[in-house]
């Protein structure tokens, strides 16, 4: 990285303050950007969501928020951004790549969950408000700003010092200066809450269609998929004494049987 530029993101993430008017001003006007992109974005609530999507918008926090200092400090080092359908917990996740400890880093990367935000506002009722490091979001596009946020504090610092913790106070004021966060957690529906709204909790019957088939199980685990245990001679044999196959069945692919549903 320039050693100028270093200096100045240093400076810059020490003494930015931005005023709750300037932060309601450029947030409104980084998603009227993005809506209005040639990219997934149609609605607040969107449907699709692609890395060039999420290096679009990192590009406009950069432009609104620090004047292009951060691809000016990455200069020659790629930032590369991912979408990931297997992030169940974390709303986000910077990561670097270094040749040895303490060197400074050769890449970075941004990738954002794509199953919390699809399952959080996704028509099915979650009974409690959903916040974003501290902030309450209405819609898919606010909750993924707020995440892509959090995930330039990270970048920021590592950029600038090599390690970034959200626990820390380095991080916290940052993020409280610069985006108003009062926290580094979210409230973002997790595939088990998500499922669970729908009534397919552990030890649910259900059935579900493999290759033309109706298969009928049970539930017997909830993540991104639900594991469902269908009963077959030659399965693996279960402390109920009983035989199952596993299957590994999209959420949405599943339906409670008759007893269950009612």
């Amino acid at each position: 990285m320039p050693l100028v530029a270093l200096q100045k993101l240093r400076g810059k993430l020490r003494h930015l303050n931005v005023t709750a008017e300037i932060r309601a001003d450029s947030n409104a006007q980084i998603a009227e950007s993005i809506l209005h992109s040639a990219g997934s974005f149609s609605e607040p609530d969107f449907w699709e969501i692609s890395s060039r999507d999420l290096r679009c918008l990192f590009d406009a926090y950069d432009a609104h928020y620090f004047r292009g200092q951060l691809r000016r400090t990455l200069n020659d080092i790629p930032l590369e951004f991912r979408v990931s359908s297997r992030m169940t917990k974390a709303g986000g996740k910077t990561s670097s790549w270094r040749a040895e400890r303490n060197a400074p880093a050769v890449r970075f990367e941004i990738a954002i969950s794509s199953t919390l935000l699809f399952h959080t506002f996704s028509g099915v009722d979650i009974a409690r408000p959903i916040r974003v490091t501290g902030l309450a979001c209405s819609n898919r596009l606010e909750a993924l700003m707020r995440v892509m946020e959090h995930e330039i504090v990270h970048l920021s610092e590592l950029m600038g010092w090599n390690a970034s913790s959200c626990r820390q106070d380095r991080f916290r004021s940052i993020a409280f200066r610069t985006f108003g966060h009062t926290d580094h957690r979210h409230t973002l529906a997790t595939p088990r809450e998500h499922a669970s709204t729908l009534g397919i909790l552990a030890g649910a019957a259900v059935h579900f269609n493999f290759r033309g088939k109706r298969l009928y199980g049970i539930v017997n685990r909830v993540t991104r998929r639900a594991t469902v245990l269908v009963p077959d001679p030659d399965g693996e044999r279960f402390s109920d004494g009983q035989t199952y196959l596993r299957y590994y069945v999209p959420l949405q692919s599943l339906e409670l049987v008759a007893s269950n549903a009612g």
